[in-house]
């Protein structure tokens, strides 16, 4: 089976370059299942109603999250509503959601979990306890992992703490697709970002004189979404559905 996994995707313009690209990608590389992580779908980050929405009809199977999930009140009530939206997984018990989701296929059962990293972040539960106490509970071979975290040790120590274990380990957050996609020793397709879907010329999706500003003076700036030719980055992952064992992770960039 092939998986195609996006990396965050920002604002109106993320959404827009998928609606006119999706179709294509999943023929040219044949997709079974899409999964895309839409924390900062809506204009200004965080996820609304509207974007969810948008991200469901360019044909998203299932949506990933991070840092931003909640930021958006409106968007509280999809989380409960919605199996395939996810939020990371080690959240405090109480919060709306679930980590992860399995999706029944008939022919086989995919799960897709859900985290966040600490390191450099919110004081959330260790995912690595998380993730074992997840395991525990997922009857299924094929395990696709998002791990939503800013510091690259800690996404690449748990691609190797889950080697063998899940089908792949995609890292989010950074915004900047990493160069280092592999087949861990054990079977499992590991990438440390995926890279984001939007604005290529940008920081981060931001217009770029803005994020200077910012970074230049450590003064409030209001954030706006840069207006420059999108791109869409992410990785296509080939996996054996009967052994839940990666075969080939394709790193892709589509202008």
């Amino acid at each position: 089976m092939n998986l195609l996994f996006l990396g965050d995707v920002v604002g109106d313009m993320g959404c827009d370059i998928l609606e006119k690209k999706m179709y294509s990608l999943k023929q040219k590389y044949k997709i079974d299942l899409v999964v895309v992580n839409g924390e900062n779908s809506a204009t200004g980050n965080g996820l609304t109603r509207y974007s969810y929405q948008r991200l469901v009809s360019v044909g998203a199977d299932v949506i990933t999250t991070g840092n931003h999930c909640f930021k958006r009140k409106e968007a509280l009530p999809l989380y409960d509503e919605n199996d395939t939206l996810l939020r990371p997984a080690n959240f405090p018990k109480g919060v709306p959601g679930h980590g992860y989701t399995t999706l029944d296929l008939g022919y086989c059962q995919i799960a897709v979990v859900n985290l966040m990293g600490t390191t450099y972040m919110e004081p959330l539960d260790n995912p690595f306890f998380c993730i074992d106490s997840v395991l525990d509970e997922i009857d299924a071979r094929n395990i696709m992992v998002d791990i939503h975290s800013e510091a690259t040790s800690e996404k690449k120590a748990m691609g190797f703490y889950l080697d063998g274990r899940v089908t792949a380990v995609i890292g989010t957050h950074t915004h900047v697709q990493t160069a280092d996609e592999m087949i861990l020793p054990k079977g499992t397709a590991y990438i440390t970002d995926a890279g984001m879907t939007g604005p290529e010329l940008s920081v981060l999706g931001v217009k770029s004189e803005l994020a200077i500003e910012k970074i230049k003076y450590h003064a409030p700036v209001k954030f706006e979404e840069s207006e420059n030719p999108c791109f869409i980055n992410g990785v296509v992952i080939d996996f054996d559905e009967n052994s839940g064992k990666a075969n080939k992770i394709i790193r892709i960039i589509e202008r």
